[in-house]
């Protein structure tokens, strides 16, 4: 009942700032949804621009994306709850190296997304545009593309991840740098896969998303080859630092003996002088 409390109370914190967050950003919700629209309003063809094909759609879409911001920049506090909560269970050695890799991920979550708003958006929906075929006006629905973004965000930011997951199975003893290194081709072709599957489907956005997780893995696969690998050995001797006997108090074996000597001859000294209790 403990940990489910302490659970609650993370949660609660949690949704707290998130919260918190978004009632400052809820004010500037439409123009924070400008600048999300900033780069397919660059593209259009002159004289065209974003519909909203529901009645509620201009008044609740904005607010979707500033609560969306408002969990984007939460992120790092989101993280440390989860790690306070999942720390006592950790060793000193675990502990040590979740932090950097909470920093890590986070800035490279962050680096995701700005890679995807200021480098992929502009080529995408340029291509996009330009390729509709004559008399079809490029009036994209504000709902869809909102979705449409978000869906980029998350995927270019997971896929910045990829370091942080490479010396994770480094560290865990799953797999070893010469062993990755061997891999190479398989996930090359993986990264293609994985940029088919997150990306709309056209060669442009896949190939933008399979070229940076390449690049990143081979960043994760240099970073990995200076950690350690965790064994078994590691393990147990952590479990004997935390139960080393040099922090308990030691008696004198000698003093032992003296007690019991003791207590022994006063035993007898009550037996030889009292008779014992009839049954």
């Amino acid at each position: 009942m403990s940990h489910l409390l302490e659970l609650r109370d993370r949660l609660m914190r949690a949704g707290g700032a998130v919260l918190v967050l978004f009632f400052i950003a809820a004010p500037f919700a439409n123009t924070l949804y400008e600048y999300l629209a900033q780069p397919l309003m660059a593209a259009l063809p002159e004289g065209n621009s974003m519909i909203s094909t529901e009645p509620h759609g201009p008044f609740f879409v904005p607010f979707k994306f500033a609560f969306a911001v408002a969990t984007a920049v939460a992120m790092p506090y989101l993280l440390y709850q989860l790690w306070a909560f999942i720390a006592p269970g950790l060793y000193e050695r675990e502990k040590r190296l979740t932090v950097p890799l909470l920093v890590s991920s986070s800035l490279l979550f962050y680096l995701g997304i700005l890679f995807a708003y200021f480098a992929v958006f502009p080529l995408i929906f340029a291509f996009f545009t330009s390729t509709a075929p004559e008399g079809v006006l490029v009036m994209t629905d504000i709902s869809a593309y909102l979705s449409f973004v978000l869906k980029l965000f998350f995927a270019f930011g997971l896929a910045f991840e990829v370091p942080v997951v490479t010396v994770l199975m480094v560290r865990m003893g799953m797999t070893t740098p010469e062993n990755l290194a061997t891999k190479r081709p398989y996930i090359i072709v993986g990264a293609f896969v994985v940029g088919m599957l997150m990306t709309p489907p056209d060669i442009l956005s896949q190939t933008m998303l399979a070229i940076p997780v390449w690049i990143l893995f081979e960043a994760g696969l240099y970073f990995s080859r200076s950690i350690k690998p965790r064994s078994i050995d590691d393990e147990d001797d952590e479990m004997d630092d935390a139960d080393d006997p040099s922090d308990v108090n030691e008696v004198d074996d000698t003093e032992l003996e003296h007690e019991l000597d003791e207590g022994i001859a006063q035993f007898d000294e009550l037996s030889d002088d009292e008779e014992p209790p009839r049954s």
